[in-house]
């Protein structure tokens, strides 16, 4: 039900036995229904009693929770990165390691978490270290599958700095295997994106690997 205690219906007007459809205002839309009037049916379709203690407030902690963990869509590229790129002559690579990612599985809407790690090779230009998990966090804040959100990383960073190469690796744990499903909980799923010198040159992809994967290549 929405706020006024109507039901909340997703279909479209329906068609009486002549034929005619019924007048526009009849039924109450989705788009006019609030956010925490839609987490509110959502409970009662799940069994619960959403006006019981514990749950009176529940659908506004939800619709704020949701707004926060897809909040980057309301975030850019051009924003996070700003002023952040400067020219530097430096050819070899730049590697962020270990970076958190939290993120929504669009099948599910189950969380997906883990790590990335960004490398790339400058070409005249660099940029800010904390722009870099800015990047990913644009896109981790979004529905997503770990194949797309890996290609995104690298393709933003690949325009804003425009370098000789670039390489992601992301390594994530995915509460719809873990939770439901095949329920396995140790499943760890690794995707990588690379472009220029990191395709073309096995030297630099090993180089990057062996960095990524080594659990301490600090001496």
């Amino acid at each position: 039900m929405n706020d006024d205690g109507l039901k909340l219906e997703a279909r479209e007007p329906s068609v009486s036995a002549g034929g005619e459809r019924e007048p526009e205002g009849t039924r109450t839309h989705l788009s006019d229904v609030s956010f925490e009037a839609l987490i509110e049916e959502q409970l009662r379709r799940m069994g619960e009693n959403p006006d019981r203690p514990g749950l009176e407030r529940t659908p506004k902690r939800v619709a704020e929770s949701l707004r926060w963990l897809t909040r980057g869509y309301n975030a850019s590229v051009q924003e996070a990165i700003g002023d952040g790129v400067f020219e530097e002559k430096h050819d070899s690579m730049v590697l962020v390691k270990d970076i958190e990612l939290y993120s929504m599985c669009e099948h599910h809407l189950l969380p997906f978490f883990g790590k990335a790690h960004i490398a790339y090779i400058p070409d005249g230009k660099i940029v800010g270290l904390s722009k870099v998990p800015r990047l990913v966090e644009i896109f981790a804040r979004r529905l997503q599958v770990q194949e797309r959100l890996t290609e995104q990383i690298a393709s933003a960073l690949e325009e804003a700095v425009e370098p000789r190469g670039v390489g992601v690796v992301v390594e994530a744990y995915h509460l719809c295997m873990m939770m439901r499903g095949v329920e396995k909980q140790n499943s760890k799923t690794i995707t990588s994106a690379v472009r220029g010198l990191f395709r073309s040159d096995p030297r630099t992809r090993e180089e990057f690997l062996r960095l990524v994967l080594s659990p301490q290549f600090i001496s």
